[in-house]
């Protein structure tokens, strides 16, 4: 039998202290790992749990490309030590930033120096089940699935446990000294919170239309080091931003996702989608499929807005309530940083109840306040860039920002051509280093003087690369 689990302020404490979190997605497994040394942990979802790296009605956007930056991936490691390598055991690969990547940026084609970051690319499917693989072997923590969640129990001040029906209709209350709402897009944690008379929080969206289309393919022979491959949009330009982007993922297949905003979205129609990765900026996707075969039909997700819940502006949070991941904050897909920004906040929440406690008076405020800031970042990248686009609808930057993003631009046309800015830029990307990292005294003279090296003429693809996918005479 477990000894009670205790924290600093817990310890004449006899009885060990629960958690419950909501959702068994990356952000509720990653919360359960932040918990599992301070309380017995419970993990609620609402939809059954497969055994392995299969799709689940719950995250429709599985789908789609996944990209697992840097920041996100050192937060998951520390979270649960070896998940990295479990994931490489399972067909998952490491991918050096930018030494693994041909991107066509907004500016131009970035040059592929010699490792500053790195991605983990395979499905999402696999990065959720090898993570959900380790919790489960953890006798502290117990998931239940096929478990509708009813409501919270408490009141305004204080939240005790979570209502829930199991998949047979019984209805009964988890107790809890901490409830993490961790639901994801789908999460009625306002409506809960509403419930009990908290006040609501202030909101923001922007939507730029944006809709996805994916499709998977089997990858040519002799690609097993392939390189992602993405073309940008250009948001200064007065026309529908379009991407393309083609990661290569587990058991030798590629993941390609294309992207549109509205007036230039893709479709469900297989016929349209090379067509598609064709006409974006520069045609390299289209031409590398183009030699590929389709495994699945082709799948579209139009859930793409920006959302943000600002909680911790609400006066009068309630203890024991934490809201994290995309129950926060939602982001386009496209930049990747929904599954980063829900691995920093579950190591906030670990660090917050390591320091004060489970029951601490206030530990859900200095939560909140705290996931505020992985927060933000991702969003001002997501926002600051889908506001621009033609009809896109949302609050419009004020002049500090608007002269920031004209900083920006400059800064990327430098990186190109100057690693010494790139670095920092690329850090920034991948949530390993704050937004401070831009204008940096060292970055800024450099930014002034301007790049080193003239721009790419076109995708830096190796002559090995080339040939493999394109032939000889491509």
């Amino acid at each position: 039998m477990r000894e009670p689990v205790s924290g600093p302020h817990d310890s004449a404490s006899t009885t060990a202290r629960r958690a419950v979190v909501v959702g068994a997605g990356l952000a509720g497994l990653l919360a359960a790992a932040a918990l599992r040394d301070y309380a017995d942990v419970t993990v609620v979802e609402r939809d059954a749990l497969p055994e392995g790296p299969e799709p689940r009605k719950g995250v429709p956007q599985a789908r789609h490309t996944h990209l697992l930056w840097s920041g996100g991936a050192l937060a998951m490691e520390e979270l649960l030590p070896g998940v990295t390598d479990a994931w490489l055991a399972a067909g998952a690969r490491r991918i050096p930033l930018p030494t693994g990547l041909v991107s066509l940026s907004p500016q131009g084609w970035l040059r592929r120096w010699p490792e500053m970051e790195f991605m983990i690319a395979c499905s999402r499917d696999l990065l959720e089940s090898v993570v959900r693989a380790r919790l489960v072997a953890d006798d502290r923590v117990t998931v239940l699935d096929r478990t509708e969640i009813l409501g919270l129990a408490g009141d305004a001040s204080r939240v005790t446990g979570i209502r829930v029906s199991s998949a047979d209709g019984e209805e009964r209350v988890l107790t809890a000294d901490l409830v993490v709402d961790a639901a994801g897009r789908g999460s009625r944690g306002t409506a809960w919170l509403d419930a009990l008379g908290v006040a609501p929080a202030p909101m923001e969206e922007v939507d730029s239309g944006l809709v996805y289309a994916s499709r998977i393919f089997r990858a040519p022979a002799g690609t097993e080091e392939y390189p992602v491959v993405n073309v940008q949009p250009d948001g200064s330009q007065p026309v529908p931003g379009r991407s393309a982007t083609l990661v290569p993922i587990e058991d030798g297949r590629w993941l390609v996702t294309l992207s549109g905003t509205r007036g230039g979205q893709p479709t469900a129609r297989a016929e349209e989608f090379e067509p598609f990765a064709r006409d974006v900026r520069h045609p390299v996707v289209g031409e590398l499929i183009s030699r590929a075969e389709p495994l699945t039909d082709v799948v579209v997700t139009r859930s793409t807005i920006n959302r943000r819940r600002f909680f911790e502006k609400v006066s009068g949070w309630p203890d024991g309530f934490v809201s994290i991941g995309d129950s926060v904050a939602t982001y386009n897909p496209i930049y990747g940083h929904g599954m980063s920004v829900a691995a920093q906040s579950a190591l906030v929440l670990r660090e917050r109840v390591a320091a004060l406690g489970l029951t601490a008076p206030g530990l859900a405020r200095r939560v909140q306040r705290a996931v505020a800031k992985p927060v933000s970042l991702a969003w001002e990248l997501a926002t600051g860039t889908d506001i621009r686009y033609p009809e896109a609808i949302g609050k419009r930057p004020n002049a500090a920002r608007r002269l920031f993003a004209r900083y920006v631009e400059r800064l990327m046309r430098t990186a190109l051509g100057r690693p010494l800015v790139f670095r920092p830029y690329l850090g920034v990307v991948t949530l390993t280093a704050p937004i401070g990292a831009l204008v940096r005294p060292e970055v800024v003279l450099a930014v002034l003087r301007g790049p080193v090296k003239p721009p790419l003429t076109g995708p830096p693809l190796t002559e090995h690369e080339r040939r493999t996918v394109l032939g000889a005479g491509s």
